[in-house]
């Protein structure tokens, strides 16, 4: 059986957290890496838009941008959903 889209996800982001978490622990600051992660995405989505000749269009920069944010949003949710979890546990 092989894997869905969203399990792939799950796996290949916690490849590049744990990655992180390693270069964390050779003692590049966290706002380093967090910032070589954004341009090593943007590069990478740049690619996977137009390949290696070119670059995006300002509207497909808004698409990246648009899509980052939705992602982002996401994660806030997920976040403050656990906290939310955590917070009902402690007071029961």
């Amino acid at each position: 059986m092989s894997k869905s889209d969203a399990e792939l996800h799950h796996e290949i982001m916690n490849r590049f957290i744990a990655l992180a978490n390693e270069i964390k622990n050779e003692n590049a600051g966290t706002h380093v890496i967090s910032a070589a992660m954004m341009t090593a995405s943007a590069v990478y989505a740049t690619y996977v838009a137009v390949g290696n000749e070119g670059g995006l269009t300002p509207s497909g920069v808004d698409k990246v941008v648009d899509a980052y944010r939705h992602q982002m949003e996401q994660v806030q949710d997920m976040r403050k959903a656990q906290l939310e979890r955590a917070k009902t546990q402690e007071e029961q």
